[in-house]
């Protein structure tokens, strides 16, 4: 069985470890005192070092802990290409999700999903590849994911992201009520909570559609709603 712990590091940035009994695997590893102290209390050997994407941000501590380990790199295509991972026998997915950028990755650990810079707590990333027909389809392909699957992003914009959605849509009870157990120690939702909050995940939701409609929203199919979204 595979556990995976979160790291916070440069204000609002999130690394993860993915660990079994004997060996672990840092994804976007930049708080590297954090997961150095971790490993040593765990007596655990780092295997491999991997990014959800190639933002500095986001790769800041693979030199060092390279180094310092004596780990194996693979990279955001590398993984891509083999669509799985190895830990202690046990299988990692890999999901090819680009939009934010081209290289751009969901890791999955059995009903965890580290999603980087693609899927927020409450909201998405940036399309910085310019890609938001391949961005689309990336979140389309996460909301078919059971709705129990944990999110765990690679930053805590959790916030922002709720005043936004109250902004546009503050009759929506969920959003108090995802906020009462929100924890800056331990930052994740539910893909459940994030089809009730995050209004870039209701493309399809009949309430989300008439809060599109009030903001003058004039088109009928789900791309022009995902547009309208991103636009905002």
């Amino acid at each position: 069985m595979l556990h995976v712990v979160q790291f916070r590091y440069s204000s609002d940035n999130l690394a993860y470890l993915i660990y079994g009994e004997e060996e672990a695997i840092a994804v976007d590893g930049g708080a590297v005192e954090e997961i150095e102290q971790f490993l040593a209390e765990k007596r655990l050997t780092l295997k491999h070092v991997i990014n959800t994407h190639s933002h500095y941000d986001h790769t800041s501590g693979n030199d060092y802990l390279l180094k310092r380990y004596k780990a194996r790199s693979l990279s955001c295509y590398q993984l891509s290409s083999q669509g799985r991972l190895l830990l202690e026998n046990n299988t990692i997915t890999i999901h090819s999700t680009p939009g934010h950028t081209e290289d751009s990755l969901c890791i999955q650990v059995d009903h965890v999903l580290l999603t980087g810079d693609t899927l927020f707590n409450g909201t998405i990333g940036n399309c910085f590849s310019g890609r938001d027909d391949l961005f689309y389809q990336s979140i389309r392909n996460i909301i078919t994911l059971p709705k129990k699957t944990i999110i765990y992003a690679g930053h805590d914009y959790v916030r922002d992201s709720i005043n936004f959605a109250k902004k546009m849509e503050p009759e929506n009870e969920h959003l108090d009520s995802f906020m009462a157990y929100y924890d800056a120690d331990n930052v994740y939702s539910t893909l459940a909570d994030e089809l009730q909050i995050n209004p870039y995940l209701r493309f399809n939701d009949e309430k989300m559609i008439a809060v599109m409609m009030r903001l003058g929203f004039s088109g009928t199919t789900e791309w022009e709603r995902w547009m309208f979204l991103m636009s905002l």
